[in-house]
């Protein structure tokens, strides 16, 4: 599993607003529990968090911690597959939802070489390889609309067997967060995001007191406005 410190200003930046720095970062480390919590119930010889920044109380036993290199994301993808020895899955922090039942279909590599996870957005949740060559994702554009794309079709060009699994939406901005939380309404996730929805929701100008506001403005501007 590939991801970042969940700190306050260096994650789910798209989420603000309507939520404030210090509640997209709460969310962020939702997410990140959530699929931590679901890694960890799936079984395979070993569960590796590739990590930029330091771990926190959010991290449960049982995980091999790595530090992501320097570089663009493909460059720190394929850094964290060269340093499986043996088959790998590799996802990310933005899929809350996800379970062992959608994992452990891609842990086998008896009549595929590659896993491909597709993201609602265009890009991909969860990339298995039999070998985990890093040339494989050097190169792919990563965080555009076509990343996924590109990615399927560079596994496909090198002859390999792609299976395919179900897409699920990223957490990227306050609609996908919404989306993702009514889709889980189990996890640790969702419940966070109703809480802070409604404090977000609270902290909103009503339309009323908008309009209020205006229209005092309005009668009380100079007559050379009118």
């Amino acid at each position: 599993m590939i991801a970042k410190e969940p700190l306050p200003g260096r994650v789910k930046t798209r989420l603000t607003p309507p939520f404030t720095p210090v509640e997209a970062a709460a969310l962020a480390e939702a997410a990140l529990a959530d699929t931590l919590a679901a890694a960890l119930r799936t079984p395979a010889d070993r569960h590796v968090l590739v990590l930029a920044g330091s771990p926190g109380a959010w991290l449960p036993a049982g995980f091999e911690v790595r530090a992501q290199c320097e570089g663009g994301l493909d460059e720190r993808l394929a850094a964290a597959f060269a340093d499986c020895g043996g088959p790998a899955l590799l996802i990310g922090m933005d899929t809350p939802q996800v379970s062992p039942n959608l994992l452990v279909p891609a842990l086998d590599f008896s009549r595929h070489d590659a896993w491909f996870g597709p993201a609602d957005d265009g890009g991909f949740w969860a990339l298995g390889l039999a070998e985990p060559d890093p040339a494989l994702l050097l190169g792919v554009p990563m965080s555009v609309p076509e990343t996924g794309a590109v990615q399927l079709a560079r596994l496909r060009d090198k002859g390999l067997v792609v299976g395919e699994l179900p897409g699920l939406r990223d957490v990227d901005t306050a609609a996908d967060a919404e989306a993702v939380a009514a889709s889980a309404p189990w996890s640790v996730f969702a419940g966070l995001h109703t809480r802070l929805a409604l404090r977000a929701q609270r902290r909103r100008p009503s339309s009323t007191s908008t309009t209020t506001t205006a229209t005092i403005a309005r009668h009380s501007s100079p007559t050379w406005w009118h």
